[in-house]
């Protein structure tokens, strides 16, 4: 039998007793990757949606032997909830900092991502964002921040001019959750709406904590739409098209991002028939490596995808890729291979441009039949 160096005579002695010696081994690195988004309150399961795909990336690294400079290693996710609240996302995001975590997955909401990501600059800790999308984040020249995830320019742009030139609304309205998010979507649908010659007849905002949405609606009613874009994530989504059926409010319904998951159908019922929403990146079912991953998803946790694991996912994976390339965990060293990196993850192709947000971004319009999401039309960025 080879003994083991280093060995201190107390471990012998207790190992002969127990009828073997145990052999020095060398510890995986311990690599912390941090993590925040809501894990409790009304945007919570989207926040643990987000989670499921970060974890599961980092227990795919590890299935995989996943070595850095040649060393195994061992990925802790230090998770935080940050309540989608801008004030306790800042604590959560100090918190991580002087946990000493090499990077950043987070948050879910841009009114959070956006005051938290001055954190990590100021730390030089990268900042993969896998759901925030409003486009102040990658408009601030900071060299720490990427996003993996479309922006309300493409998305929401997107939906804008999709509106015009192919539903052929002649009347729009808009209505927002007057969050960093709803406003920002609703602001990039109203702009390209003007420049592709569309009518935006009205515009009505909310809170992201409202239930009742029958004032700024009938002020809505009272203008004739022929479409509605809603900038608000469930429950707000699914209770405005409730309350636009109890109106008698017979606009086509378009909502962004966040919307198109089970609980909009779940919440709305029946009423959700018919309804549209465009989504970040092309349909999971749409590619063999999309379709995998909802059914592992589903064995692991239980659960469906609901919107943005496999954004988590991706945001992990490209942290993991860069440290490979740059053989080191240390922010400073692989930084630059972020800046390079270019992979086909689960939500289509990974590139940053020079201020860290998606190259060649996409976005899918949904609508509502019998009951189900289908899929109407992806539209590839530039």
């Amino acid at each position: 039998m080879r003994f083991a160096k280093n060995l201190t005579p107390v471990a012998v002695a207790v190992g002969a007793l127990l009828g073997f010696v145990p052999l020095a081994s060398h510890a995986d690195t311990v690599v912390k990757i941090g993590f925040a988004a809501p894990l409790t309150g009304p945007n919570a399961s989207y926040g643990k949606d987000l989670e499921n795909g970060v974890r599961m990336a980092l227990d795919d690294a590890k299935a995989q032997g996943v070595k850095i400079n040649g060393q195994p290693v061992s990925f802790d996710l230090v998770a935080e909830d940050d309540q989608a609240d801008p004030r306790v996302g800042v604590q959560v995001a100090q918190k991580l900092v002087d946990e000493g975590v090499s990077v950043v997955v987070g948050h879910f909401n841009s009114g959070t991502t956006i005051p938290a990501s001055e954190l990590y600059e100021k730390a030089g800790i990268p900042d993969i964002d896998p759901a925030a999308t409003n486009p102040i984040i990658s408009g601030r020249g900071f060299k720490n921040i990427f996003m993996v995830i479309s922006s309300d320019a493409q998305n929401a742009g997107t939906a804008g001019t999709y509106a015009v030139k192919t539903t052929k609304a002649k009347r729009i309205a808009v209505i927002d959750d007057r969050t960093a998010f709803g406003q920002g979507e609703a602001d990039e649908f109203v702009k390209a709406v003007k420049a592709a010659g569309g009518d935006i007849i009205d515009r009505e905002y909310t809170t992201n904590q409202a239930t009742d949405f029958k004032t700024q609606l009938t002020t809505i009613k009272g203008k004739n739409p022929d479409l509605i874009f809603v900038g608000a994530l469930n429950p707000q989504a699914a209770g405005i098209m409730k309350q636009m059926n109890q109106l008698g409010i017979k606009a086509q319904y378009v909502g962004g991002g966040g919307v198109k998951d089970i609980d909009f159908i779940k919440l709305a019922g029946d009423i959700s028939e018919g309804a549209m929403a465009w989504e970040y990146g092309r349909p999971l079912d749409s590619t063999p490596v999309g379709s995998k991953f909802a059914e592992r998803f589903k064995q692991k946790y239980g659960v469906e995808v609901l919107s943005y694991a496999p954004f988590g996912y991706d945001a992990a994976w490209a942290a993991i890729k860069a440290m490979q390339a740059a053989n080191s965990t240390k922010p400073d060293d692989y930084r630059p291979k972020l800046q390079s990196i270019s992979f086909d993850g689960i939500t289509g192709h990974i590139e940053f441009n020079a201020n860290g947000s998606l190259k060649h971004g996409s976005s899918t319009v949904y609508q509502v039949k019998s009951g189900q999401w289908v899929t109407v039309k992806t539209v590839s960025g530039l």
